[in-house]
């Protein structure tokens, strides 16, 4: 197994990039590597990150301004060669069908409940790992 996983977190909202590190903590399940996170407040360097390569999953604020993490997930699925898995954070849970329009692998609901949380953030991590191997 890798020694860590690197997570891009995207939010305009400093606060919001705290709760995904706080839910996550250093290893979000027993199996999974150790998380580094790299995090971002703009679009524009979100897809910097990503032209340097290195990151194992994204996870997206869906109420980021000035773009979304729904409309900045589907760019990165056009755009991006073997694009990460993405990880969205969505208002309620009648928005998980906007989700899965933006292409994403997973969504959970915001504010971050740690749990459910380090959950889909280890089920993405062993896909993953399981894809790479």
């Amino acid at each position: 197994m890798q020694a860590t996983a690197t997570v891009l977190v995207y939010s305009d909202d400093a606060n919001t990039r705290e709760q995904v590190r706080l839910a996550a903590g250093r290893r979000p399940a027993p199996d999974v590597p150790v998380v580094e996170f790299v995090e971002c407040a703009t679009p524009a360097a979100v897809l910097k990150e990503l032209d340097r390569g290195g990151i194992d999953v994204c996870v997206l604020d869906g109420e980021a301004v000035p773009m979304g993490g729904m409309g900045l997930c589907r760019q990165i699925k056009d755009e991006v060669f073997n694009s990460p898995p993405v990880l969205l954070l969505i208002g309620r849970p009648q928005d998980a069908w906007l989700a899965t329009w933006s292409r994403a692998e997973g969504a959970v609901t915001h504010p971050v409940d740690p749990v459910e949380f380090a959950s889909a953030l280890a089920s993405l991590l062993r896909q993953k790992r399981a894809l790479s191997a």
